[in-house]
């Protein structure tokens, strides 16, 4: 794969990578992974700790000086020209496996994964004729995985997601190998693993058992191989290879819950507080007064009698005429009289009234001192 296609990938790696924490809805925080068994699939951008590449670097070097030394003239050495390896493998692996979730937040992991980075240059002799030279490092990881979710409650974020730690241990299958433009070396592969890995993952998104982590992690896949460098790359060492197929991962987890648990049900704060239009009976009668808001009532209807008969009193006083004191009388027993019937129209005291003025004789006292104008005028 060449130097530009590389970075073409990359850029749309970065941009799905981006999209998806557009996609994570900002209002919902995830607290736990709910799925009990998942299957996933993990792309991710890698940056390999292959520190062998100056062995072919070399090789290109080599071959160029040797078209520089057979050009018979300068036109012909113009023609001669190279390129370099990139000082950095950097590739595109694609992981995935199978999730379980032994208890709340643990989850043991199986997955399979390959590995693929192509370096190729592009030399020209005297004769102004194109070489293509390059190497593939190629792998098949086979891995067991840890990972420890941590709870939000746990976290000093307000709006953080789920946070996941990973630990990871590597075997080798068989494929992880090296070819170039001059051989090809296969590594051996031990019963007893390649190496490890570990990462820091964060939910980013979840949608009806889809969950979307983004991870970085490194890791670190060495492997050996019977034969030597010296096969693959001309003046490489001639002992046994050995090289990594691990390094510095950024990678996109996405999970899909074949088997998930019930989420529980969220209760309110405000659930315990009954409500007073839910709760309230449609048939419910209202409470029967009891005798103190009777005797209230009662009192209530004398206080507003006896000022009726008060006011009354002073007006029949003021009465010039002693002729007229009968209609005043009158008019004062009328005034009486509607004030008590006043006084009995409360609706929750319909029998007191009457019961209750002679109870408080005191409060009737002010109405005797009308005997001297109720006086009979001597007759004729």
């Amino acid at each position: 794969m060449g130097f530009r296609k590389k970075i073409w990938f990359c850029a749309i790696w970065l941009v799905l990578w981006a999209g998806s924490f557009s996609f994570a809805a900002s209002d919902d925080v995830v607290e736990h992974d709910n799925s009990r068994i998942a299957i996933f699939l993990q792309p991710a951008i890698s940056f390999l700790s292959f520190e062998e590449r100056d062995y072919f670097q070399d090789a290109i070097d080599t071959i160029y000086k040797e078209f520089r030394a057979t050009a018979k003239n300068e036109e012909e050495s113009l023609y001669v020209a190279k390129q370099n390896f990139q000082k950095v493998n950097f590739c595109f692996p694609i992981m995935g496996g199978l999730q379980f979730q032994v208890m709340q937040d643990h989850f043991v992991s199986a997955g399979l994964g390959f590995i693929y980075d192509n370096e190729s240059v592009v030399l020209t002799d005297r004769k102004n004729k194109t070489h293509n030279y390059s190497y593939t490092i190629q792998g098949i990881p086979l891995f067991l995985e840890y990972r420890l979710a941590i709870p939000v409650n746990l976290m000093t974020l307000s709006d953080g997601g789920l946070f996941s730690i990973a630990l990871r241990w590597y075997w080798t299958l068989p494929g992880t190998e090296i070819y170039s433009s001059w051989g090809k070396i296969e590594a051996d592969n031990s019963p007893f693993g390649a190496g490890f890995g570990f990462s820091v993952g964060y939910l980013i998104a979840s949608w009806k058992g889809l969950n979307i982590f983004g991870d970085i992690g490194f890791s670190t896949i060495k492997v050996e191989s019977k034969e030597s460098f010296s096969k693959i790359v001309p003046g490489g060492p001639t002992e046994k290879a050995k090289w990594d197929i691990g390094g510095l991962q950024l990678q996109i987890r996405v999970s899909f819950g074949v088997w998930n648990k019930p989420k529980p049900i969220e209760k309110d704060d405000d659930d315990d507080i009954p409500d007073s239009d839910d709760k309230k009976e449609p048939n419910k009668k209202p409470p029967m007064p009891t005798k103190k808001d009777k005797k209230d009532s009662v009192d209530v209807g004398s206080a507003g009698v006896n000022a009726t008969v008060t006011d009354t009193t002073k007006s029949v006083e003021k009465a010039e005429a002693p002729a007229d004191t009968n209609a005043a009388v009158q008019d004062t027993s009328a005034i009486t009289q509607d004030s008590t019937t006043a006084g009995q129209t409360e609706p929750a005291t319909q029998q007191a009234p009457a019961e209750q003025k002679s109870t408080e004789p005191e409060k009737a006292k002010p109405a005797e001192k009308k005997e001297p104008a109720s006086k009979k005028p001597p007759e004729e």
